[in-house]
């Protein structure tokens, strides 16, 4: 555990904290946030950080609690897990999730924790990580799909102070940048890194001058309290006392051969707390899809999920914790032995997402979201010019991808957008101006988006074109299973990649793939899948059926078959034709079901390489008896 230097013992005093000095603080802890991702924005250089935003900070209290932040990781955690001494001018890096009690979920993820002290006394912590387009290991950006072990996916950095008392510990940062192919890269995110809880540490020690140190900890209490008491109120009108309700859904496959991995949850409300248990999730997996997730997380993504849908204007932070007790077992999915790989875990932290969903839409089913994009599929691409003048230079991408957003209660699911709201698309140009890259599509794909009274979200089909051999790798999901539709809304559309040689010939890729190789003239079709839909299709508005037929975000043939809705390809409705099929359509179908997951697991796998044009695959297995695929 690590030990705490502060110079001043002067105890803390908790004192009444009127409601505009708690606005004025609590707007400014959000401004303090959002300047160090633009901090960070402005300093990084890896593509994945400076332009997509694959970054998350956060504030805490002087214990660790965060106040403020945005996807959050566990400071008490990391601490528990370092065993030094922790004083004023220490800026502590870690990179290896068994270290830190899983702050962090795999090596790319470079965690930067900084204590804010001010007249001698810890304030509050600052932190912030940041995914690193490569990190060494055996594949460019460090993402092997196949890997069994941690040790094959780069460099991994125990928790140590980058800088002591305010000097550089630059022998180890060498040592560190000595293990990646993109150093500069590097380099650059971790001064970003480092950059953005430095401005935050300043801006806590500004609001502890302005109105007080007492004011301003005793204002973040009140702010934890007002958490505490919402959820109260919260679990106590979604669930009821003394019931246990389950749900569960898949990742498709762990790289390695084998799925689909089942994630079941169940929770239990005994009085004003909740208890979330993993028990009867998947085994531990062969490949690198585990998601090694603390307590910690479960509850702050439980808590985010359940105060964005009810009321999303609190700012949520760790304050309701006591009211959520979590069992995650040993050699699980969820908590992996060490050292299994961890490369793959951005499927199960989508995949959290939707169990939550429909854990609450079990009793609620009209606040309950349809399963939508619950991934963040990457593509990596990766080579040396082969002529011209930058001949024999080495280029490296590592991209996030888009799709499909689940039909909600209060509309449709954005097409072609990404699971975190913060996340944005390379922009073309980017692209095709740093790398040998011509994108030939990038548009929605007509009809994956589930039917419904509010339609999901479309996926999107984005077509490279490479311009330089080199290699490629994937990582993505919901190739096999599909992205449930609710209240009577349908499935989303699976995804697929394929590659159309520049022979003509077509390849179809599993969704986790690594170093297959490309050629000049080749284009990859990488198809993320879309949104479930929500609600009764039959009951859509058939005039914005008719304009989305117009859009081509529904083809005539979707409209027919998904809403009843009888038009033609330019969209126009024939009213009596749709009255008439619809009315049909309701009696063959009977009661409508909350769930609809699409055909069962033994069926889906049944049909599996008729389906999809891979095999399907093995059933998960203890994975120290496993051997490599």
């Amino acid at each position: 555990m690590a030990t705490i230097i502060e110079t001043s013992k002067t105890p803390f005093t908790t004192v009444p904290v009127d409601p505009i000095t708690l606005d004025i603080i609590e707007n400014a802890l959000r401004n303090a946030r959002a300047e160090m991702d633009e901090v960070l924005f402005r300093t990084a250089l890896s593509p994945g950080i400076r332009e997509q935003h694959d970054e998350f900070p956060l504030i805490a209290d002087p214990s660790g609690k965060m106040v403020v932040g945005q996807f959050g990781l566990s400071v008490p955690d990391f601490l528990d897990n370092f065993s030094g001494t922790v004083g004023e001018g220490d800026i502590l890096l870690t990179s290896d999730p068994y270290a830190c009690g899983a702050a962090i979920s795999h090596a790319n993820d470079w965690l930067i924790v900084l204590p804010i002290f001010h007249s001698g006394r810890v304030v509050g912590w600052s932190s912030m990580f940041g995914h690193m387009a490569d990190v060494g290991g055996k594949t460019p950006s460090s993402m092997p799909t196949d890997a069994h072990t941690i040790f094959e996916e780069g460099v991994i950095i125990p928790p140590f102070k980058l800088y002591s008392a305010g000097e550089l510990n630059e022998t180890a940062l060498d040592i560190i940048l000595n293990q990646v192919r993109k150093p500069d890269w590097n380099r650059a995110d971790l001064n970003g890194l480092v950059a953005a809880c430095t401005t935050a540490s300043r801006r806590i020690v500004e609001l502890c001058d302005r109105f007080g140190v007492d004011v301003y900890l005793s204002a973040l209490d009140a702010l934890l309290d007002r958490n505490y008491q919402a959820m109260k109120v919260l679990l106590a009108m979604l669930f009821v006392d003394g019931e246990t309700i389950e749900f569960s859904d898949f990742i498709c496959d762990d790289g390695c051969g084998y799925g689909p991995y089942e994630l079941a949850i169940t929770l239990t409300r005994h009085g004003e707390k909740i208890h979330l248990d993993f028990s009867k999730a998947a085994p531990q997996a062969v490949g690198p899809i585990n998601y090694f997730i603390n307590e910690n997380l479960v509850r702050m993504f439980f808590g985010i999920y359940v105060i964005t849908v009810a009321d999303p204007q609190i700012l949520w932070n760790d304050g309701f914790y006591p009211l959520i007790d979590v069992t995650i077992p040993e050699d699980s999915f969820w908590k992996p032995r060490y050292p299994a790989a961890l490369n793959g875990r951005n499927h199960g932290i989508g995949r959290v997402f939707d169990l939550f969903g429909g854990l609450l839409g079990k009793n609620n089913p009209e606040i309950l979201n349809a399963a939508g994009f619950s991934s963040s599929p990457h593509f990596m691409y990766s080579g040396h010019y082969d002529g011209g003048a930058r001949d024999g230079e080495w280029f490296q991408l590592y991209s996030i991808g888009f799709g499909g957003i689940p039909g909600r209660p209060m509309g449709d699911g954005p097409d072609g957008h990404s699971l975190w709201p913060s996340f944005v698309n390379i922009p073309c140009e980017y692209l095709e101006s740093y790398y040998p890259l011509r994108i030939e599509r990038w548009e929605t794909v007509t009809d994956t988006g589930g039917a419904g009274l509010h339609r999901g979200g479309n996926g999107v089909d984005v077509a490279y074109y490479f311009e330089e051999p080199g290699t490629i790798a994937i990582h993505d999901d919901r190739w096999l299973t599909y992205p449930w539709g609710v209240n009577g809304g349908k499935p989303g559309a699976r995804g697929k990649k394929w590659i159309v040689r520049a022979s003509g010939e077509v390849e179809v890729l599993p969704s986790k793939i690594h170093e297959v190789p490309v050629a000049r003239g080749d284009v990859l079709h990488f198809v993320t899948w879309g949104g479930g839909g929500w609600g009764d299709p039959l009951t859509r508005d058939p005039e914005l059926i008719s304009l989305e037929v117009r859009r081509g975000l529904v083809s005539a043939e979707g409209a027919r078959a998904g809403y009843g809705t009888v038009c033609d390809a330019d969209g126009v409705v024939d009213s009596a034709a749709s009255e008439a099929l619809r009315h049909q359509m309701a009696e063959a179908r009977g009661e409508i079901e909350v769930f609809d997951k699409g055909p069962s697991i033994e069926v889906i796998l049944e049909r599996c390489e008729a389906e999809t044009g891979l095999p399907a695959p093995r059933p998960p297995v203890n994975v120290r008896k496993a051997v490599r695929a």
